[in-house]
């Protein structure tokens, strides 16, 4: 399936580890072990777990042999160990956890590569895992010091361009690596709409603050407005005006964007006008469309990475952010989340 020999796909898993241990690196064991946040893992369950699943998916499943710590199964499944009790569990912890993760992964590298899927998932997981990390860090203002927030844009976020009625693919074709819930590709149809050239920035996020945005309930759905009081959440953090808004749930995006006569796009009306737009890639951008399969989806390699989030809890984020590594983005990738969340790197861009 891929190009990529194994010895390519290995030094990408080097390189990727490297980046790994490198975004920690200024970390000492009290903060790689403490829960930073009630809504995160501690770094250091996040750093076993990725040696968990790369021994499970290449050592076990593709290797045929049986798991290094068949104890840690269960400590490390994102399932059976929800992110409220991490923090409470015996993880592995210092030399015992980087000797773990190095045994592991000589392991890895005497699986055979085949077509190479199993070896994409296990990079591509790490990834993610990462930015996750990174999440915990900033909520808990340790954040790397490479870490930049996301570039300026030419733009207010208010200016718009048409989309063209009709219809387009959706999604990614059958060659190559992608997750399931990006397939299968199909065709969909939108209507004429606009979409803001550029992700909303702060200056103009501030100015709906300073207009009353979080005071009008007017804005706000009941579950937004419900949040938002409950929390007490009066306003929002900026950073440099003509940067993209960063840290923003989606109630915070609905509340602006019918502070606009807009809306939130719908993933495919995203996906459409995503060659169009600048700023793409800068912060994930919420949209309106709950997480679900597309038509004739079939969960792989295991039901639990998509199909189990299914229905109407969670919104999809498209487009990939500052902290995200260029292998995962895409325009087909599918980001989900809680409407309530605000630690994603994740802002808006309206539509009418």
């Amino acid at each position: 399936m891929f190009e990529l020999v194994a010895e390519d796909l290995h030094a990408v898993m080097g390189e990727v580890r490297e980046r790994t241990f490198a975004l920690v690196a200024h970390l000492d064991d009290e903060r790689l072990n403490a829960t930073l946040n009630p809504i995160m893992s501690p770094l250091s369950w996040d750093l076993g777990h990725m040696a968990a699943y790369e021994d499970l998916w290449l050592n076990h499943r593709a290797g045929g042999r049986e798991l290094l710590r068949e104890d840690l199964a269960a400590l490390y499944d994102a399932f059976e160990t929800p992110r409220a009790v991490r923090g409470d569990l015996e993880f592995l912890r210092g030399e015992e956890l980087l000797e773990y993760m190095s045994t592991v992964r000589e392991r890895a590298l005497e699986t055979p590569v085949g077509d190479g899927v199993l070896h994409e998932l296990v990079i591509r997981h790490e990834l993610q895992h990462t930015e996750t990390m990174l999440q915990a860090m900033v909520l808990a203002g340790i954040a790397p010091p490479a870490l930049h927030g996301p570039v300026t844009v030419d733009g207010s976020g208010l200016e718009m361009i048409e989309v063209p009625e009709g219809p387009f693919v959706l999604g990614t074709g059958p060659e190559g690596f992608a997750y399931d819930n990006e397939r299968p590709r199909h065709t969909a149809d939108t209507a004429r709409f606009t979409i803001g050239r550029t992700p909303v920035t702060n200056a103009t996020w501030q100015a709906f603050v300073e207009a009353g945005g979080y005071e009008n309930e007017a804005l706000w759905s009941p579950a937004g407005w419900a949040w938002r009081t409950e929390n007490d959440v009066t306003g929002h953090a900026g950073g440099p005006p003509n940067a993209p808004v960063v840290h923003v749930s989606h109630h915070e995006a609905e509340a602006f964007a019918r502070a606009h006569d807009a809306r939130l796009p719908t993933e495919a009306e995203w996906e459409k006008a995503a060659p169009e737009l600048e700023g793409v890639g800068a912060v994930w951008e919420w949209t309106s469309s709950p997480f679900t399969g597309y038509p004739g989806f079939t969960p792989h390699p295991y039901r639990e990475y998509s199909e189990v989030f299914f229905g109407d809890r969670y919104r999809v984020l498209r487009g990939g952010s500052y902290a995200t590594h260029p292998r995962v983005a895409s325009n087909q990738f599918r980001n989900w989340d809680l409407p309530e969340r605000r630690q994603l790197f994740a802002g808006v861009r309206i539509t009418r």
